[in-house]
């Protein structure tokens, strides 16, 4: 008999279909996102290195700036009288909208590509004038002589009138005849004008032989340098010069640059110069790079002397050119000595006075600066107290620019 062979003697795999064959691709799953992802980066490149775009990757803000409609309509008839109510009421609802003439604000607006910085006065219901602050000139103080004043575009600035200069006429009174004879001190408080509370405490709590020097920020400047003058301070202005950190460290709105023109700068100064009127002089505001960049500074010495003012170096920037260029437009000079207040104890304060008490001891004439910090306020006025018992004098800056010029 004859029998097949069972599953057993069959031999292995004869009997199964064959499967058919999967499609394989020659990459992987993760071959083709790299793939991916790099002609990405490839396009982002392309793009960026491509596309002439110099503020590309800087973040932008578009501000839209509307001219205020003219409200200067003639009335209309009686007869629409309830129209006019209606357009009244609209014209009342509309008017918070726009900032009062003060409310102006300065973007610095920054040129990606060359890094040039350009101001511009944002103004609210004023028209601006182009290229220049939109601020309304800043009414003349009283007690200014206006023989010593000409107008410019931002508003009344100081000038010679004849034999008339600003440094004479606007310097504090004091007994020059006995400050030639025995050594003297005179201190400049800066930093004020900002601040209305500690520039109204320099003003009453100290002597009035005391200089305070305002810079031409804050909200009414002038109104506080002519309360110091009321009281029989003599003032000087700083002018917001470059320090070496610019722009990290920012002094204001319309410093004075190396990186700008002559023409740049002189017009920078002219709106500093008209922020105020009856100051005998300048004074830097930080600035330690710009007081040291000889062809920036010295046109800013010619101007001031051309105008009949003095120039005082806070002595913050050991490099100054503003000696050397002050003595070459024989002009009134001075140079800070000592800051009193750079570490802002009274224990400290009082030995940086008796510092200055010893160099006017040696030297005849020291100037110490200091800001208006209550604690420096305190201790200068009571060690001014007593300093006439101990042989020294204290004058006004104008005073001791003065002494020093005829030494």
């Amino acid at each position: 008999m004859t029998e097949t062979a069972d599953d057993l003697s069959a031999p292995l795999g004869q009997d199964k279909p064959r499967r058919k064959g999967r499609l394989r691709l020659p990459f992987t799953a993760m071959q083709l996102l790299a793939v991916l992802l790099l002609l990405f980066l490839v396009t982002f490149a392309g793009f960026a290195i491509f596309n002439k775009d110099p503020l590309g990757g800087e973040p932008m803000t578009r501000i839209a700036i509307r001219e205020p409609k003219a409200t200067d309509e003639k009335p209309v008839a009686s007869g629409h009288a309830g129209e006019s109510r209606q357009e009244g009421k609209h014209e009342t609802k509309e008017a918070p909208k726009q900032a009062a003439p003060g409310e102006q604000k300065t973007v610095t607006m920054i040129d990606g590509s060359t890094g040039a910085r350009h101001d511009v006065v944002i103004g609210a219901g004023e028209a601006t004038d182009k290229g220049g602050a939109a601020s309304a000139p800043p009414p003349v103080m009283a007690g200014i002589d206006p023989k010593l004043l000409e107008k410019s575009r931002y508003g009344m600035i100081p000038v010679v009138a004849g034999d008339m200069k600003p440094f004479n006429v606007y310097a504090a009174d004091a007994d020059r005849a006995k400050a030639a004879k025995m050594p003297v001190v005179a201190i400049v408080i800066g930093g004020l004008g900002v601040g209305a509370a500690k520039t109204t405490d320099a003003i009453m709590k100290l002597p009035p032989a005391v200089t305070l020097a305002f810079t031409p920020y804050g909200s009414d400047p002038g109104k506080l340098a002519e309360r110091a003058r009321a009281q029989h301070h003599e003032i000087f202005l700083q002018i917001p010069m470059e320090p070496y950190d610019f722009p990290d460290n920012d002094p204001g709105p319309q410093t004075l640059l190396t990186s700008l023109s002559t023409d740049q700068n002189m017009d920078r100064l002219y709106w500093h110069l008209s922020r105020m009127q009856g100051y005998a002089g300048l004074t830097n505001f930080m600035g330690a790079r710009f007081i040291a960049t000889e062809p920036a500074m010295q046109p800013i010495i010619r101007e001031a002397a051309k105008r009949g003012l003095g120039f005082f170096d806070d002595g913050s920037s050991p490099r100054s050119i503003a000696p050397q260029a002050a003595a070459n437009q024989a002009m009134p000079f001075g140079k800070g000595d000592i800051a009193i207040d750079v570490v802002p104890t009274p224990t400290e304060i009082d030995r940086a006075l008796n510092k200055l008490e010893a160099t006017a001891r040696e030297r005849g004439i020291a100037v110490g600066t200091a800001s208006a910090l209550p604690v420096s306020i305190e201790r200068i006025g009571a060690w001014t107290k007593t300093l006439g018992d101990r042989g020294i004098l204290l004058v006004p800056l104008t005073t001791a620019m003065l002494k020093s010029k005829s030494s």
